[in-house]
């Protein structure tokens, strides 16, 4: 397997981009983060620099839904740091409401945030992968993707399996090609996207949850659940069990 010595990460100012990102700099990768929130960028690439003053960090500000803008920053990262290995599509939403109680901008900015805008860092990642002949796109999904969901993360479950499905598609494409796609589906980890989230099950703290995610990228699956237990095997009961069952464990 090649060693993905450079590594793009969006929605990298927090949460799991930044937990990952500080896990890749230990490991000696050099990180191209982006983010709308440049001074948190900033603060994080002090750190990083800390933890291996060997790496190479860059930072720049980047809203998702700027479609034009995220063609920009993929493309300027990849001229400044001559190639980029690995993409992570990391940014996200996490609000939204039960459908039809009147909070259509939240649930269509979720949608836009977590689809739409994945689609276009999608097109950037493969227009940068396609001229390198290689490289290693990761699509965050989650494991709401699995079923349809309900009430407030209805819209997000959607968008996250409208993920999967663009993810699976490119990786048929790309079968027997030196570019990799592989789809992570995330269980509960601890974030800012769910801080208000009283009870959630299986629940893993951040640090644990980004030392998970981040063995399962190296290995270059082409879809993990993460942590592998218990969602792996609650992944596979999920898909077969009775929509009646499934919302009990939701």
């Amino acid at each position: 397997m090649t060693t993905r010595d450079n590594i793009l990460i969006t929605g990298a100012s927090s949460g799991l981009g930044a937990g990952m990102a500080r896990l890749f700099a230990a490991q000696g990768r050099n990180l191209a983060l982006c983010a709308r929130r440049l001074d948190r960028l900033e603060a994080l690439k002090t750190e990083l620099e800390g933890i291996n003053p060997s790496i190479t960090v860059r930072i720049k500000p980047l809203d998702v839904n700027d479609y034009d803008q995220v063609f920009q920053v993929f493309h300027a990262f990849h001229e400044e740091m001559g190639r980029l290995d690995r993409i992570i599509v990391n940014a996200g939403l996490g609000k939204g409401q039960p459908l039809g109680t009147g909070a259509f901008h939240a649930n269509r900015q979720t949608a836009e945030t977590n689809f739409v805008a994945a689609l276009a860092q999608c097109e950037a990642a493969m227009e940068i992968f396609r001229a390198q002949n290689d490289g290693h796109l990761v699509m965050m999904s989650s494991m709401s993707a699995v079923r349809g969901m309900r009430k407030n993360i209805n819209t997000y479950a959607a968008t996250k399996a409208g993920v999967a499905s663009l993810a699976e598609g490119l990786r048929m494409e790309m079968l027997g090609k030196p570019i990799k796609i592989s789809t992570i589906y995330p269980g509960y980890i601890r974030s800012e996207i769910n801080e208000k989230v009283e009870k959630a099950p299986f629940i893993v703290d951040t640090e644990t949850g980004c030392k998970a995610l981040v063995a399962a990228i190296e290995k270059e699956p082409a879809k993990a659940f993460v942590p592998s237990w218990p969602w792996r095997p609650l992944g596979l009961a999920m898909r077969i069990l009775p929509l009646s069952w499934v919302r009990r464990m939701t």
